[in-house]
């Protein structure tokens, strides 16, 4: 009996030894031990996710190169995946749905502030990497319909954008500057490809398109039809940046899409955003892998896409991973 009793004692010893450690592992893990490089490290992941847009948008095809440089710099297999854009994207983001996703830079500070679309569903996890190129705000048409100006919208079948898209909150907004709002149009909401489609066949009057130019989707349209963009009027314009000062001033020149001469309009960012729960040393791999090879993207975008223009129109945090990368490069917020 005693010789029973006490492998049973030592059986027990063994038993919350292995609990004891069991614990302390656990707590190393998670970043709780007290180790100040702990919430630095963190886990690499394996795979990420990178949201973009519409097929027929600039993100698109644009994430895909990215993905396969990040993939190749970092060794973390990147998937770029189309979604519905922005707004979209910010709520992914934030519910972890994603890792990194491409947004504008107007949206993703509504989505911090809980303003307009992102009333009620204010985000509080997601931070910047780094800003892009201009999206500009192209309000496109074509030359047999009689919309000269904004204001001739009003009553017309117009393409606001994908539900959850940048392009609607864009749309309102500047409809809004011409004292019209949604309830004035008949307003559709469609990506960029049924946008051009219907415009095409004739089943909307316009489209409002968030994108840089040239976007494929209105490019692909100038092969039948004959492509004209409504300016936005310098005053309105003024208004709009004042107003919402994360937009900016824009030209789209002549000979895009085949056009006779300069079109004014205005444009915001296009930015990656990241989950506030990678680890510092991931994000700062990925921005480096991003900004120190712009050369490796074969887009016309990427002659903006440069480690000096990184913090342009940046209204939200940035991710202590991005921070170092800009800080090691000596660039500051403007």
């Amino acid at each position: 009996m005693k010789k029973r009793g006490m492998f049973f004692s030592i059986a027990m010893l063994l038993i919350v030894a292995l609990f004891l450690t069991a614990c302390g592992d656990k707590k190393t893990g998670s970043g709780d031990s007290g180790d100040k490089d702990a919430s630095k490290k963190g886990d690499t992941p394996k795979l990420m996710q990178m949201l973009t847009g519409g097929t027929s948008g600039t993100y698109y095809p644009l994430g895909g190169q990215m993905a396969k440089i990040i993939t190749d710099e970092t060794g973390i297999q990147t998937d770029a995946v189309s979604s519905n854009a922005s707004a979209d994207n910010v709520l992914d983001l934030a519910e972890g749905n994603a890792d990194i996703a491409f947004v504008q830079t107007d949206v993703v500070a509504n989505a911090i502030e809980g303003t307009n679309a992102f009333e009620g569903k204010k985000v509080d996890n997601v931070q910047a990497i780094g800003s892009l190129y201009p999206e500009t705000i192209q309000i496109v048409t074509t030359t047999k319909k009689d919309i000269k100006s904004v204001a001739d919208l009003k009553g017309k079948k117009v393409s606001v954008g994908a539900p959850g898209s940048g392009t609607y909150i864009n749309a309102e907004q500047i409809l809004e500057a011409y004292g019209l709002s949604m309830d004035d149009i008949d307003a559709q909401n469609l990506d960029f490809g049924e946008s051009t489609g219907g415009i095409q066949d004739g089943t909307i009057d316009a489209a409002f398109i968030t994108a840089g130019t040239p976007t494929g989707a209105v490019e692909g349209l100038t092969a039948s039809t004959e492509v004209s963009i409504v300016p936005i009027d310098k005053d309105k314009a003024d208004a709009l940046i004042e107003k919402y000062p994360y937009y900016a001033a824009d030209t789209i020149e002549k000979g895009t899409y085949g056009l006779k001469e300069d079109v004014e309009t205005v444009a915001v960012l296009a930015m990656l955003a990241v989950r506030d729960d990678l680890s510092e040393d991931v994000v700062y791999d990925i921005t480096k892998a991003i900004y120190d090879n712009p050369d490796k993207i074969k887009h016309d975008k990427a002659k903006f896409i440069k480690p000096e223009n990184g913090l342009d129109g940046i209204g939200i945090d940035l991710h202590p991973g991005a921070k170092k990368y800009f800080d090691e490069k000596g660039i500051e917020k403007k």
